[in-house]
């Protein structure tokens, strides 16, 4: 059966679906927030927002595991319709052609509660912005960087939305699946910022009140720990996450079940060449050949090597931070998460890559990306 892979006739069902996701952790927060100023509630918000798009993450990484990322194989609906209730009879029909395949009904459902979900955190994205804007009419001073945040934040979202709808229609390319990846990591990065900046608009209007204890600003990157260490330690962990999107996206985690070996060798048979061809479709090699086993390995070696490399250079971080008393919060944040990635990384190798391990570390990544940016955005007290 046909389909096409573009059809706009439920957008509107599902953008309203996803309002109507926003608007209780909206009212949620006017509740709670019912006395505070302006810039408190849209502080609020924003660490409400950074939490729900961190269970984003976590859903999409149950998603791919789940192989449901072509649970419907049309965009931004499913058979053009705004559920897989309505598109009952055709999933059902290539389900029974396909029992195992891509399309079954329960798949259909994780893959649109999945787009359920983004559009949601893509509401609350706007809400931030509009928020913002809204507390700048009228004001004359001129608007700093930080103030255009809610705005960038509301773009890269656009953005991971065509990725979204690219991942569908591309049929699980892998470039644009870990582009994609890495595109929600850099989201949670944005949120980050304006969650321990306490909102653009909080600051500038003077209006910001203590922000919550796992976000306070405290002492960052002092004499003892260079500004550039922290910035150098992020950009080695975002060639990590790039390295393990790549591993995922390519199913190369089973290729070597045993650690610290692989396949009983230190070094076994390889093939780079092919393994690291970015622009190619799932499976194959760029001439269009079967992707060899050789390649796959080669894959998950690499992301192995680069994950010592990462792992010591962030635990060496964590033990210099744990030394500054004002930064022994984000001390044990990181070593606690590098802790839980190595454990969830073994399990994943020598466990057959558990779901649940797989999530987590997924999870994890993500979890570092917004720890080392915290420390990056927290403003320097002398």
């Amino acid at each position: 059966m046909s389909v096409p892979l573009y059809n706009l006739s439920p957008v509107l069902a599902i953008m309203a679906l996803g309002a109507l996701l926003a608007i209780l952790p909206v009212l949620w927060v006017l509740r709670r927030q019912s006395g505070a100023v302006p810039g408190a509630r849209l502080q609020a918000l924003t660490v409400l927002t950074l939490f729900l798009t961190m269970d984003l993450v976590l859903f999409g990484a149950f998603t791919r595991l789940t192989d449901s990322g072509l649970g419907c194989p049309d965009w931004p609906g499913c058979y053009g319709e705004a559920s897989p209730l309505a598109a009952h009879a055709p999933i059902s029909a290539a389900q029974a052609v396909m029992p195992s395949g891509p399309v079954t009904v329960s798949k259909a459902w994780v893959e649109m509660v999945h787009r359920y979900l983004a559009t949601g955190v893509g509401a609350l994205i706007t809400v931030l912005m509009v928020a913002s804007w809204l507390g700048f009419k009228g004001l004359k001073q001129r608007r700093n960087w930080g103030d255009w945040l809610p705005t960038m934040t509301f773009v890269w979202v656009c953005v991971q939305g065509a990725f979204g709808a690219l991942t569908v229609t591309m049929k699980l390319f892998p470039a644009i699946v870990s582009l994609h990846l890495l595109g929600a990591y850099l989201l949670l990065a944005l949120l980050t910022v304006q969650a321990v900046r306490g909102g653009a608009a909080g600051l500038r209007l003077g209006q910001l009140v203590a922000p919550p204890p796992n976000l306070r600003p405290l002492r960052v990157p002092s004499p003892q720990v260079p500004t550039v260490w922290v910035a150098a330690a992020l950009a080695l962990l975002v060639l990590q996450a790039a390295s393990g999107a790549w591993v995922s996206t390519n199913y190369a985690v089973l290729a070597c079940n045993e650690f610290p070996l692989c396949q009983g060798q230190w070094w076994p048979t390889m093939d780079f060449a092919h393994g690291f061809e970015l622009w190619r479709p799932l499976g194959e090699s760029a001439d269009g050949a079967v992707l060899s086993f050789q390649a796959i390995t080669a894959i998950h070696v690499a992301h192995r090597l680069l994950a010592m490399l990462t792992l010591c250079v962030l635990g060496l971080l964590a033990w210099r931070l744990h030394k500054a008393p004002a930064l022994r919060t984000q001390a044990r944040w990181l070593g606690g998460l590098v802790v839980l990635q190595l454990a969830t990384g073994l399990s994943n190798v020598v466990l057959g890559w558990p779901m649940p391990a797989a999530i987590v570390h997924t999870g994890g990544a993500a979890a570092l990306v917004a720890v080392l940016v915290w420390l990056l955005a927290t403003p320097h007290t002398q």
